[in-house]
């Protein structure tokens, strides 16, 4: 899945704790802390490639530069 591939590599050394839950009928949620950051559901739409990084890096990233950066 490139939405972990993108979080664990880039912020690994932020995330404690990553959890990939399955869902039925197509859904993929991605929450943080209890926070919905991304619904497929909502969105009417699959996440487009590097906008779960993209949402995560606007509203938890700040002042965490990225793995290896």
């Amino acid at each position: 899945m490139s939405a972990t591939n993108d979080l664990l590599s880039n912020y690994q050394h932020a995330i404690d704790d990553l959890t990939l839950v399955m869902g039925s009928k197509g859904i993929f949620n991605v929450e943080v802390d209890g926070d919905l950051m991304f619904s497929k559901q909502e969105a009417g739409r699959h996440a487009n490639v590097g906008e779960i990084l993209e949402l995560f890096e606007e509203r938890y990233a700040s002042g965490i530069e990225r793995y290896g950066a």
